[in-house]
């Protein structure tokens, strides 16, 4: 069987999120609106089924919503360009923690950047 690999994936978020979303305004404190507002996740998926999980609402079989509410409601489209050049991860932990050092890094750029 096949190891499961797991890839990082960034999704341009509508610019409404920052003014209707306190959290995410309250995370962004360097956003000066001329960049974009950004998504950044991991997963076991292929960026395209997950980016249509979080835009459904997806839940598990057991009712258990796996999506993310930003997403769902300001999420666009996926930006290829800011994560094609990331070596997928073998182990979910390796994902887990390259995940936030890009949201970080783009945050540092001046994106406004959400991640779980």
């Amino acid at each position: 069987m096949p190891k499961v690999l797991y890839r990082i994936y960034v999704i341009e978020l509508s610019k409404r999120v920052f003014t209707e979303n306190a959290k995410f305004r309250n995370a962004n404190p360097q956003f000066n609106g001329v960049l974009e507002c950004l998504y950044v996740g991991m997963t076991s998926k292929t960026p395209k089924e997950r980016f249509k999980q979080h835009k459904t609402g997806y839940r598990t079989k057991k009712g258990h919503k796996i999506s993310s509410n930003i997403v769902e409601k300001y999420g666009l489209y996926l930006l290829p360009s800011l994560y094609n050049h990331i070596d997928p991860f073998f182990t979910r932990a390796e994902a887990v923690i390259a995940e936030e050092q890009i949201a970080l890094e783009l945050r540092r750029a001046r994106y406004a950047v959400w991640y779980n």
